[in-house]
This record gives C-alpha cells, structure tokens and sequence, in this order.
C-alpha cells in the first residue's frame, strides 16, 4: 500500500512540474507590440511610451508654444536653462536636434520608465547626478513643450 502511495504521490509531483507555460516579462501582452498599458513596446529611436509619430508642421504652431511656455515658467524653469548650460537638468538648447520629438514627449510623459530602460536618459542622468521627477504632463502639454523647445531651438 505504501508504495502506490509513494507512486501516486511522485507520479503527482512529476506531473505537476511538466507543461508549465512561460511567463511572459511584466508589462508585457500577447500582442508584442504593446505593454499592458497599452503603450508600444520600447524603441530606442523614440523612447518608451505612447507617442510613435508626432506630427510637426514646418512652422511654431503659436497655441502649442503657448501652452509650452506656460509649462516651461512652471514646471521646467527651475531645472532646465534655454542654453547648453546645466542647471540642476541638462540645457535645452539644441535638444530637437540631439532627440526625436517622440522620444522628447515619452520622457515628458514616461520619465520614470525611459530613465530606467534608455541608455541615453540613463547617461543625462550620470551627467546630471538627478532623477527628473515626473511631472505628470498631459499629451496637449508635452506637445507644447516640445514646440517650446522648437522656438527655442530657432524653429520660426
């Protein structure tokens, strides 16, 4: 009796162990394509996040700016210069043309994430020795500060 006790039991065991499924990295959905907030997987290119194309004219949008440039005075102002210069974050000056306006807006939006998975936030965080806090932008005052940091890269 006790051996097909012990048999049952290991013949348990054993099949308890087999044909278990693969667990899939937190975040992540069945479509591969998206996390499971619904966000696009990680691009270096443009960050993670959900912004995959931003649409810019050729010209300052001048509502966007002013959205921006409010933004700016009371968010951004007290960590970030309009020059190269770093003040407690690196200056904004040239930033347009050193990041693409995705990737611009997912860290506006997705700071904690992108300094914790991209390598270039990970590096202005070794420049600059200071997690940028989240600022909970909304999507209409991340595009605003974009178009901000446009002007001030000499966008007319």
């Amino acid at each position: 009796m006790k051996k097909y006790l012990i048999i049952v039991i290991v013949s348990l065991v054993c099949m308890s162990c087999g044909g278990a499924k693969t667990e899939k990295a937190p975040g992540v959905t069945d479509d591969a394509a998206t996390t499971s907030n619904g966000n696009p997987t990680y691009d270096p290119s443009r960050g993670d996040g959900k912004f995959t194309k931003v649409e810019i004219a050729p010209g300052i949008d001048a509502a966007k700016l002013a959205t921006g440039d409010k933004v700016y005075a009371v968010k951004c102002s007290s960590c970030h210069k309009l020059t190269e210069e770093k003040l407690v974050g690196p200056g904004w000056k040239g930033v347009t043309s050193r990041h693409s306006p995705e990737w611009i807006m997912n860290f506006a939006t997705n700071t904690d994430a992108m300094i914790n998975k991209d390598p270039k936030a990970q590096a202005m965080l070794e420049i600059c020795l200071v997690r940028m806090p989240n600022q909970n932008l909304s999507d209409e005052e991340a595009r605003g500060i974009y178009e901000f940091m446009r002007k001030n890269d000499g966008i007319k």
